[in-house]
Parts: C-alpha cells; sequence; structure tokens
C-alpha cells in the first residue's frame, strides 16, 4: 500500500496484546516491537502462566511486557491480591521479562499511588506500564500525574473511551499534559483503518492484537455446555494475533513516517 498524503514526523512503536505463543511468534513475524502478555482475553488480561512466559522468553527477540493482575473484574485489590501481585512480578523478573503491566485503583476510582509506587519499586528494573484502569478514573488528568509521581514508565489508554478513537481528543490532551514525562500508549479497537489517525496525535505507541479466529480442530464437538459458564463465549474458536493485520498497521507507520531533518 501506498499513502503518499499521509505523514508523521514522530513514529510511535507497536506493541501487541499477545494471548498465545502462536500471537507472540507473529508479533515479531510481523515486526512489532513490544509484546504485551496476557492470559483469559474474555476478562481483558490477566497474568500469564509462567510456562507461558518462560517459553516466549526463550524464543521471541522482542521485549516482553507480563499483565500482572491477579483476577478479572475491577482494579481494587485486596492484600492478599497485592502479594500474589508481588510474587508474580518477582516471577516475571527471573523469566526474562522486560516489563510488566498492572494498575491499582482505590474504592474511590483514584488511583492507588502507594501500592502502585510500591510495586514499581518492587519490578525495578523492569518497566512499568500502567494500564486501561486509567480509563477507569474519575479524572483523567489528576490520574495520570498520580502514574507519573508513581514512577510508571508509560501508561496505556483508551481516551475513556470503549474505542480508542472515540477518545482521540482526551488523548491529545494526554499526550500534551504528559509533555514527555512519560510514554503514553494507545490501545483498545486499533486497526489499519485507525491507527494513522491516532499516531497523528504524537502518541508514544499504539497497541493492538490484530485478532482473528479460526474454526477448533476437534471433530466430537459437545453441545449445550460451555466450560466458562458463558454461552456467549465460542467454545470451538480460536482467536490468535494474525501477522497480516499487525504488519499492515507496522508499513502504514512506517511509509507515513517523514523525519524532520
Amino acid at each position: 500500500m501506498n499513502y503518499p498524503n499521509l505523514t508523521l514526523s514522530r513514529k510511535p512503536l507497536v506493541e501487541v496484546c499477545a494471548y498465545s505463543f502462536e500471537s507472540c511468534i507473529a508479533a515479531e513475524k510481523a515486526q512489532a516491537n513490544r509484546i504485551e502478555l496476557c492470559s483469559s482475553m474474555f476478562e481483558g488480561g490477566t497474568t500469564p502462566s509462567a510456562g507461558l512466559v518462560k517459553m516466549v522468553t526463550q524464543k521471541v527477540n522482542i521485549e516482553v511486557h507480563a499483565m500482572i493482575r491477579p483476577r478479572g473484574g475491577d482494579f481494587c485489590y485486596s492484600e492478599e491480591e497485592i502479594e500474589v501481585m508481588k510474587a508474580d512480578i518477582l516471577s516475571m523478573k527471573t523469566l526474562g521479562c522486560a516489563g510488566i503491566v498492572l494498575g491499582i485503583l482505590q474504592t474511590d476510582g483514584k488511583v492507588n499511588i502507594q501500592q502502585t509506587a510500591e510495586l514499581v519499586k518492587l519490578a525495578a528494573p523492569l518497566q512499568v506500564t500502567f494500564h486501561r484502569a486509567i480509563d477507569m478514573t474519575p479524572n483523567y488528568a489528576e490520574a495520570l500525574e498520580t502514574i507519573i509521581e508513581a514512577g510508571c514508565t508509560r501508561v496505556l489508554t483508551s481516551g475513556q473511551k470503549n474505542i480508542a478513537i472515540d477518545g482521540i481528543e482526551e488523548i491529545t490532551n494526554l499526550v500534551k499534559q504528559a509533555n514527555g514525562r512519560i510514554q503514553i500508549m494507545v490501545g483498545s479497537g486499533i486497526n489499519l483503518n485507525n491507527a494513522l489517525t491516532i499516531a497523528q496525535t504524537g502518541v508514544d505507541a499504539i497497541h493492538l492484537t490484530g485478532k482473528s479466529t479460526r474454526d477448533s480442530a476437534m471433530i466430537y464437538r459437545k453441545e449445550g455446555i460451555a466450560m466458562g459458564g458463558l454461552p456467549a463465549v465460542p467454545e470451538y474458536e480460536i482467536a490468535y494475533s494474525d501477522s497480516q493485520k499487525i504488519q499492515a498497521v507496522v508499513q502504514l507507520l512506517d511509509q507515513a513516517y517523514q523525519p524532520n531533518e
């Protein structure tokens, strides 16, 4: 593809949210810059298994950042859940991750600076991304300042909207507010059709899954039962990151990039 009329003076990195070893291989093949490794796609991502992390860090040559989230649901955690997160952080450090991804809120929806700062310190020297928990806070600008104060490397956001393109105004304002003090990464609904629009806000990175699905190889299929208890979740459908979809976005950004001389 050629995009002669579209230009970027600053090219964001591309991070792939991957839920399987296959998807991590696809991300590297597509020349993505970084992987966010998770489990539990339908819960928005939880901590991946040690086995998966070990295999990915040994076989893939781009940065791997592991999600540290002990369960689905909200981002207000008990003392015991925080201890689980600490143990997982220490595990990810030994397994060769370049970073971790977390987000912790108080009952009032504000960023829990004490717990966040404690886990950032524990994770050092790994990079720490504060994830889309920022999109669940009552005061977006205030939340960013708290995340910066806690020492995070970057923040992932959709502009407090379900999909990032709908939060483009908020994202633009957040980039201006950050002013280089923290990296801003944008995710949720990013694809070939909107990646350049998002990139033009000046963000440091874009985050996508490049999701495709294929039918299961299972021949026998048990009807009338859903293992997760949710009939809406397809039991015999395999979701994966599609290297062609990711590469198309990478190439689009490359073609649009015209650095200032």
